[in-house]
């Protein structure tokens, strides 16, 4: 997830008016069956925003968005981790609240939809619901200050399910720099150490996506288990502060970790990044009819919708570049060479991020299949990449919190 207001001012590349039917029609029937056996792992979907809409139907094809029931069948989705944001600037009690209530619409949505989806906490249970024909869910708290700076907090997350957290998002909070702020802590501080700790005790991963340079070394020097990049892209090819420079790659492969490419047009290509910094009165533009259309107090869910619509007609003009879903394969393909092949996967920021023309909605994620294998990579790198790394990921940080359980 970007900011919201970050969002709703740039552009939406395809965005949120989808297409129907499987969108992966070019690929091949080999591309087609590597795909459908393999577990594909998402690692960060916004769609909680729009699921706290009483109206909003997860198990209806949605005619905005870009996750429901369908179109994740359609495109072989066998596990979502469905974010649970709240804005930087929320904090205290009422961030803990809007986050229950965020982790209390996910489980509804499991609980209504029991033939499709199931609630997963372990690796082994997203291979159980793939055996039984189901979409495992999972949930991920993505901000710090979700907890209030209280390990009492991360642990009722944990107990409701929660399996990872990222340690910032977009501001600082008040024990870890973000990648977007001006720092404050010189990384973690001593009680955001302490969560670390907590954090792999609990079996839930910790995110370093949205964190400063220097947060990610406290992470990285601190944890005994692997961490996670929810859904971060390549510095090396769109020099965005949220992507991962070669070396931070390097030194989280080294430590068994996993970066998830994102697939928002802003951190995929620096031509779009530096269209949108060259004319700041086109985002500013936007956002003010966003407003307009959503209210200044509106949900976020509406404001990512309208965001994307508007700012679709500035692509159709030329106005911004118009930047394809070859550039997922393209960090993909980089990241793979820097971190190997072990350490890669999918974090794609659907619902709450700027998608690329052909990679709309999660129906279309069979070409990312076939683009890898045009590219070279054997049917068993590209399962890694789908899922394998991130189910193993998961499996050793759960390895570790048992051993730190029968240590204590």
């Amino acid at each position: 997830m970007i900011s919201v207001l970050t969002r709703v001012a740039t552009v939406a590349l395809g965005g949120l008016l989808v297409t129907s039917g499987l969108a992966g029609d070019n690929i091949s029937e080999k591309a087609r069956k590597l795909h459908f056996s393999s577990i594909v792992v998402d690692t960060h979907d916004d769609t909680t925003q729009l699921m706290l809409d009483a109206k909003f139907a997860l198990g209806a094809r949605q005619p905005k968005g870009s996750i429901d029931i369908p179109r994740m069948r359609e495109g072989g989705l066998g596990a979502i981790f469905f974010s649970i944001w709240i804005p930087s600037k929320v904090t205290g009690p009422i961030a803990v609240q809007k986050a229950l209530q965020q982790i209390d619409a996910v489980r509804e949505q499991v609980r209504k939809h029991p033939k499709d989806l199931v609630l997963a906490t372990s690796a082994e249970q997203i291979r159980q619901a793939h055996k039984n024909g189901k979409i495992a869910a999972l949930m991920g708290v993505e901000g710090g200050h979700m907890i209030n700076s209280d390990l009492g907090v991360l642990r009722k997350y944990a107990a409701l399910g929660v399996r990872y957290m990222t340690l910032t998002h977009s501001g600082n909070d008040e024990w870890a720099d973000s990648s977007t702020d001006k720092a404050v802590h010189s990384g973690l501080t001593d009680f955001g150490k302490n969560v670390v700790r907590e954090m792999n005790r609990l079996g839930v991963m910790v995110d370093i996506s949205h964190v400063s340079d220097k947060t990610f070394y406290d992470a990285l020097g601190v944890s005994g288990a692997p961490l996670l990049a929810s859904h971060s892209s390549c510095r090396a090819i769109c020099d965005a502060p949220r992507n991962m420079s070669d070396q931070m790659m390097k030194d989280l492969a080294a430590k068994g970790g996993v970066i998830q490419i994102n697939y928002h047009v802003g951190f995929l290509s620096q031509e779009f990044r530096n269209a949108e910094k060259a004319d700041p009165k086109i985002n500013e533009a936007i956002a003010e009819e966003v407003t307009k259309r959503c209210g200044s107090d509106a949900n976020e869910g509406c404001m990512l919708i309208e965001g994307d619509r508007i700012t679709r007609e500035y692509v159709a003009k030329g106005v911004l570049p118009r930047v394809e879903y070859t550039k997922i394969i393209e960090h993909i393909d980089h990241a793979v060479k820097v971190a190997g092949i072990d350490h890669v996967g999918l974090g794609s920021d659907f619902d709450g991020a700027n998608m690329p023309y052909g990679m709309e909605d999660a129906s279309m994620l069979p070409k990312i299949t076939g683009a890898l294998l045009k590219k070279g990579y054997s049917d068993s790198d590209v399962i890694k990449i789908l899922g394998e790394n991130t189910l193993r990921l998961m499996t050793d940080v759960e390895r570790v919190s048992r051993e730190l359980s029968a240590n204590k």
